[in-house]
C-alpha cells in the first residue's frame, strides 16, 4: 500500500453537526437568549422549591400585623392581611406558570392537528378547516373565555382549557403552511411509494420536520397565555382566593398602589422579567433555527 493510502486509511474522519446542534451553538452566542434561559430556569426552580423553604404558608394570616414594609422578618414584607408577599410570591408564580405551560399545550395539541390535517389533506376540506379558523378569529378571545368561566365554574383546570381552546389558532396556520410546503418534497413521495399510511406520514415524517416553528412559536404563546390569565384574574375570573398567581397578585397591588406600592412593584417586576425572557429566548430560538443562517 502507499504512503499516500496509508495517510488517508489513517486519517480519522470528521464527524459532522446536526441541526440541532448548530442550532444550539447559534443560540449561545445570543447573550440575550441566554439571559431569558437562566432567568427562566432560575425562576422556574425558585417558584417550585421556595415555597418548601419558607417559614410562612402562602395562605397564613396575621391581621394583628397588617400591610409592613420589607423587612429581615418578611424580605418582600406583607399584605392588607399581614401575608408573606415573597411566599405568595413563589406560590402564585407556580400557578402563573403552569397555566402559561398546560394552556399552551392544550393550543399545541389542537393548533398542531388541526394544522396539520389541513395542510396535508387541501383540497376542499382544507378550505372549510380554514374558514372555521377564520371565523373564529373575528371572535373576541377574551370574552369568550369569560363566557366560559362563568358557564362552567371558576376553576383552575377550566382555566387551563378556555385559555388553551383559543390560543390555538395562530399555530394552526403556521402548521398547516409547513406541511403544505413539505408534503411536496421527495422524502414524502418515496414514503408514499413504500405504502406508508397517511398518519404515520404526517406525524413521522412531517410534523418533525415543523419542529422548528413549533418551538419558536410555542415560548412566543407561553407569554401571551399569562397576559391572558393575569388579565382575567384583574377581572376577577381568574385564580380564586386563597390561591394566588402573579395576576391576582398585580390586581391586589394596583387597588392598594398609593399607599403600599410593594404591593404592586415586586409582582409586576418577576412577572416582566418572565415575560421579558420568554420573549428573548423565543426570538432566539427562531435566529437559531433558521436554516438559512450561516455555519460557523
Amino acid at each position: 500500500m502507499s504512503t499516500a493510502a496509508t495517510t488517508i486509511a489513517t486519517e480519522p474522519i470528521e464527524k459532522g453537526n446536526s441541526l440541532w446542534h448548530d442550532a444550539w451553538l447559534r443560540l449561545q452566542k445570543n447573550k440575550l437568549a441566554v439571559f431569558g434561559l437562566w432567568a427562566l430556569i432560575v425562576t422556574t426552580l425558585t417558584c417550585v422549591t421556595g415555597p418548601w423553604l419558607m417559614h410562612y404558608g402562602y395562605e397564613e394570616q396575621n391581621l394583628d400585623l397588617g400591610a409592613v414594609r420589607p423587612s429581615a422578618a418578611h424580605w418582600l414584607g406583607t399584605d392588607t392581611l399581614g401575608r408573606d408577599l415573597l411566599v405568595r410570591l413563589l406560590f402564585g408564580g407556580r400557578i402563573s406558570l403552569a397555566v402559561g405551560l398546560a394552556a399552551t399545550l392544550v393550543a399545541l395539541s389542537i393548533g398542531v392537528t388541526y394544522g396539520a390535517v389541513a395542510g396535508f389533506f387541501g383540497g376542499k376540506l382544507d378550505a372549510v378547516m380554514m374558514r372555521a379558523v377564520d371565523i373564529m378569529y373575528s371572535l373576541p378571545f377574551a370574552i369568550f373565555v369569560i363566557l366560559l368561566m362563568v358557564f362552567f365554574g371558576r376553576n383552575i383546570v377550566l382555566l387551563f382549557v378556555a385559555i388553551g381552546a383559543v390560543e390555538w389558532l395562530t399555530m394552526a396556520r403556521i402548521v398547516r403552511s409547513q406541511v403544505m410546503a413539505i408534503k411536496k418534497m421527495e422524502f414524502i413521495e418515496a414514503a408514499r411509494s413504500l405504502g406508508f399510511g397517511r398518519r404515520r406520514i404526517i406525524f413521522r415524517h412531517i410534523l418533525p420536520n415543523v419542529l422548528g416553528p413549533i418551538i419558536v412559536y410555542t415560548t412566543l404563546t407561553i407569554p401571551g397565555v399569562m397576559l391572558l390569565e393575569a388579565f382575567l384574574s384583574f377581572l376577577g375570573l381568574g385564580v380564586q382566593p386563597p390561591m394566588s398567581s402573579w395576576g391576582v397578585l398585580i390586581k391586589d397591588g394596583a387597588e392598594k398602589m398609593e399607599e403600599f406600592p410593594w404591593l404592586l412593584i415586586f409582582p409586576g417586576a418577576i412577572f416582566s422579567l418572565t415575560l421579558f425572557s420568554l420573549n428573548f429566548l423565543g426570538d432566539g430560538l427562531r435566529d437559531a433555527l433558521d436554516v438559512r443562517s450561516s455555519k460557523d
